[in-house]
């Protein structure tokens, strides 16, 4: 594995135990690492994470907010089920705001941040021909995502499109035995983080858009 794709791949970091709390708590409900219906323990985490209950306890509180969780009084909290009809719901809003992000990032990004997402680009496309699990790449997909909405330089964009992403990829997740391969739907990465790292806000767009598109076409056809 390069060692961009490494950096993608590692493990979130917050500013507090709450944060760390919930970015890693996150990322296994939306990898179902954590599958729909499972309890969630906060006793067990705290002690898996070394800290107390009481950050844990935050944490799961932002997880309600981000339907990742729901909670029942006398029964306690569990990871939501992956509700395959909300799909197009999802879509509708990625189909606007994800060419408003790869746009805007294509504009706003950072001279650092052009070099990052052309060594990232470059290292996926190093990733054809190599034998990765469907998981692996759809954490790849998950860390690509999340590069460029930092890149688009918008707090507020960034926020809900990470809320989005995470319910999308969620329903991916899930329906990923029933599909014959998800290579493809990672490679165009490559293309679009290369437009966002030339500035072409146009074509940053229209890639971003038809990424989005055929993600809810491909889900489609195996449903």
């Amino acid at each position: 594995m390069s060692a961009a794709l490494e950096a993608l791949e590692s493990a979130p970091q917050g500013t507090s135990l709450a944060e760390n709390a919930y970015l890693l708590l996150r990322d296994r409900l939306i990898m179902l690492d954590v599958k729909p219906g499972d309890p969630i323990n906060d006793g067990q985490i705290a002690a898996e994470l070394g800290i107390g209950r009481t950050p844990v306890r935050e944490a799961i509180k932002r997880l309600e907010s981000d339907h990742l969780v729901v909670s029942y009084p006398r029964r306690g909290t569990f990871a939501t089920g992956v509700d395959i009809t909300q799909l197009a719901e999802v879509s509708e809003i990625r189909e606007l705001l994800e060419p408003l992000a790869s746009r805007k990032a294509a504009r706003m990004a950072s001279p650092a941040m052009r070099s990052e997402l052309r060594a990232v680009a470059a290292a996926i496309r190093d990733l054809e021909g190599q034998d990765n699990s469907s998981q692996e790449l759809m954490r790849y997909d998950i860390q690509v995502h999340r590069l460029i909405y930092k890149a688009s330089a918008n707090a507020h964009l960034e926020d809900v499109l990470i809320r989005y992403d995470n319910l999308a990829t969620r329903i991916w997740c899930h329906m990923l035995e029933k599909m014959p391969s998800v290579s493809g739907h990672i490679s165009e990465h490559a293309d679009l983080l290369t437009a966002i790292a030339d500035g072409d806000e146009d074509r940053a767009a229209e890639l971003a858009l038809h990424h989005v598109v055929s993600f809810e076409e491909t889900i489609r056809k195996v449903l």
